[in-house]
């Protein structure tokens, strides 16, 4: 499906289910690595601090990729090619709360000095 989450997408998403997220080094070789997600609307949502790799790789080049799989059935999976449109340090510190409070139950330990931001995803192509 082009453009917009399937409900399955939607569902993964909301689990708490982890994402592995793909992007593309300097070289064009693929890196991936696992993070929390939630969306708004269509809209993936990613949580990250300034200075990863991932943040470097989607500023230069947004194309990225998603899969994520049921932590419950990894048989039952989406897989997501999409875009970084946007990139934003404005609401990243709750962000990062809620999708640890998601996942973890509890708040996000901040290692002192660290910045967040949000990588927002529109999905291109879904597939499940």
């Amino acid at each position: 499906m082009r453009g917009k989450l399937t409900e399955k997408a939607s569902e993964l998403i909301e689990g708490q289910n982890f994402a592995h997220l793909a992007t593309l080094m300097t070289d064009g070789s693929p890196q991936v690595t696992p993070v929390w997600i939630d969306r708004d609307g269509d809209i993936i949502r990613v949580n990250t601090a300034k200075g990863r790799v991932k943040l470097r790789d989607v500023l230069r080049d947004p194309r990225v990729a998603i899969s994520i799989a049921n932590q419950g059935d990894p048989y039952d999976r989406v897989v997501i090619r999409g875009r970084a449109v946007e990139v934003t340090e404005e609401g990243a510190e709750d962000h990062i709360d809620q999708l640890s409070r998601k996942y973890t139950g509890a708040d996000y330990q901040k290692p002192p000095g660290q910045r967040r931001v949000i990588i927002k995803i529109r999905p291109e192509h879904v597939t499940s």
